[in-house]
């Protein structure tokens, strides 16, 4: 029944938002792929809203249910029936009368199960899309026969473009770049840290706080350069991402540059743009000041095997004073690469960590792998719940320490960054999903 009613709301709120968008005609920029989705929406919003009345997804609202009401301006109704009946309303008020709608929305665009972007695709008129990396084992792989498949659904977000449409590619992703294939009639740009990305970002390095009271400084973000050939928006410019850590960090704000360059934004404009609407996201790499005067980099959001290695990756480039510790939760829904993806991980964490906590079952591969490459099994800790880990490391960190803490969602690694923040006070400002909502699961 509770499926039943579920379909009929959601159909009630996609034909609304139709309509919605027939009555308005707001120009889309929809972006799809397994990794960044959501940083690159973030990004591309920051870069457009100086300039034009912009909404963007909220969240990752990326479903068939998500997009509706984004374009209805519209909240999750969660499991409250009348709220729900409240957006139904609201969506009928947006086209009984004339109301002051956006210009541009920003639409993330996801795919749980095959057939969940050609749906979307069926109904959205698409003036740009933006396809990021999909990477050999995407997320939600297991609900589908193959990567393959999990191509072909992103790809389908092309159908959805206009003739006039203008599709954006991650250049460094060799299946996604192909996808230009799909599309030769429209204008394409390429965006990434490639050679042949149309803008491309550079000298990547880690940037340092200037005030320390450790051996080595405290990281406060990253610094890159970033170049465009993009006729008539090319140049060069300087870009600083505040309060966030790693080379895949910098990857957003090109995308963005693709996208602003699109519709005509100056390299330099976008820039500036960025800096002044940008804003550390919640679990993704954000440095935040620990207990004791250790350094947590919260990367709680989510956790595919792609972006696992991309943070134990910047874990193991970082200068830190004391031990880096790697804290890493279960990855879910990778179906039968999920012990392949999760010993992959083990052993990389022996490069990148001097102590591995980890969290779940599907973590004890990773355990295993780490073993076989070396680890000592004295610096190597397992545990059920997140609550447990940040428990034990409160008792543990010290000052300089740094600490990286990842997993998918439903482990809610984010409960154990509450327990290690300097300032626990602080956690509903700072961390992922502390709505009510999520916080009684």
């Amino acid at each position: 029944m509770q499926k039943f009613l579920k379909k009929i709301v959601t159909n009630l709120l996609i034909a609304e938002a139709r309509a919605v968008l027939r009555k308005y005609k707001p120009s889309i920029v929809a972006i799809t792929g397994s990794v960044g989705k959501t940083t690159a929406k973030d990004a591309i919003y920051a870069t457009l809203a100086e300039s034009s009345f912009v909404r963007k997804s909220d969240k990752s609202f990326n479903s068939d249910i998500g997009v509706p009401l984004t374009i209805l301006g519209c909240p999750n109704g969660w499991n409250n029936p009348l709220r729900w009946l409240e957006n139904i309303f609201d969506g009928l008020l947006l086209l009984l009368f004339r109301s002051k709608y956006p210009d541009w929305l920003v639409l993330e665009v996801g795919a749980d199960r095959p057939g969940d972007i050609r749906s979307m695709a069926s109904w959205l008129s698409v003036d740009i899309a933006v396809v990021t990396h999909i990477p050999e084992v995407p997320v939600h792989v297991e609900y589908f026969s193959s990567p393959e498949e999990v191509v072909e659904e992103k790809a389908a977000i092309i159908g959805a473009m206009k003739p006039t449409g203008t599709l954006v590619l991650y250049a460094d992703d060799p299946r996604v770049l192909s996808l230009a294939d799909r599309a030769s009639q429209s204008r394409i740009i390429t965006y990434g840290l490639a050679d042949n990305a149309n803008v491309r970002g550079t000298k990547i390095k880690i940037a340092y706080s200037d005030k320390t009271t450790h051996v080595a400084s405290v990281p406060i973000g990253m610094n890159a350069q970033v170049t465009s050939n993009v006729s008539g928006a090319d140049g060069s410019v300087e870009v600083f991402v505040d309060g966030t850590l790693g080379s895949h960090t910098v990857v957003p704000f090109l995308a963005a540059a693709a996208v602003a360059s699109a519709v005509g934004i100056q390299l330099e404009a976008a820039a500036e743009s960025f800096k002044k609407h940008q804003e550390p996201l919640r679990g993704r790499m954000r440095i935040l000041s620990g207990i004791r005067g250790s350094v947590v980099i919260d990367d709680t959001y989510n956790a595919s095997p792609a972006a696992t290695m991309a943070a134990l990756e910047v874990l193991r480039d970082l200068r830190v004073s004391g031990k880096k510790i790697g804290v890493l939760g279960d990855m879910m829904e990778l179906g039968r690469y999920s012990v392949e993806a999760h010993r992959k991980v083990g052993t990389q964490a022996t490069e990148s960590a001097d102590e591995l906590f980890a969290v779940g079952i599907r973590m004890r591969d990773a355990v295993k792998s780490a073993l076989d490459a070396g680890m000592q099994d004295s610096v190597i800790f397992q545990y059920e719940r997140a609550e447990q880990v940040g428990e034990a490391l409160a008792t543990r960190v010290k000052d300089g320490d740094c600490i990286l803490l990842k997993g998918s969602q439903s482990v809610r690694m984010e409960r154990a960054v509450e327990i290690l923040l300097s300032d626990p006070t602080k956690a509903n400002d700072l961390l992922v999903r502390k709505e009510k909502e999520w916080m009684i699961r």
